[in-house]
């Protein structure tokens, strides 16, 4: 597995110059997507809806709006 490229605009071009807030999206060689994000597991897990389930292995991270937002323009639709 492989990192195959960037979705959406880099940290820097959404403003992060510090490398301190720096979420991003990444598509992968096997068609995943891998996301860095803040780690949130402990503040989210009891929150999750009855149908949603975490692996132990899992953890829920959070990225901001502008992230998601400048990245679906090169979400592909297949």
């Amino acid at each position: 597995m492989k990192i195959v490229r960037r979705i959406g605009a880099s940290p820097r071009e959404r403003g992060s110059v510090s490398g301190q807030t720096c979420p991003d999206i990444f598509e992968l060689s096997d068609g995943n997507f891998a996301v860095i994000g803040t780690e949130a597991t402990a503040d989210l897990d009891d929150q999750l809806p009855p149908d949603a389930g975490r692996a132990d292995y899992e953890r829920i991270v959070v990225i901001s709006r502008e992230t998601l937002l400048r990245a679906k323009a090169d979400i592909p639709d297949a």
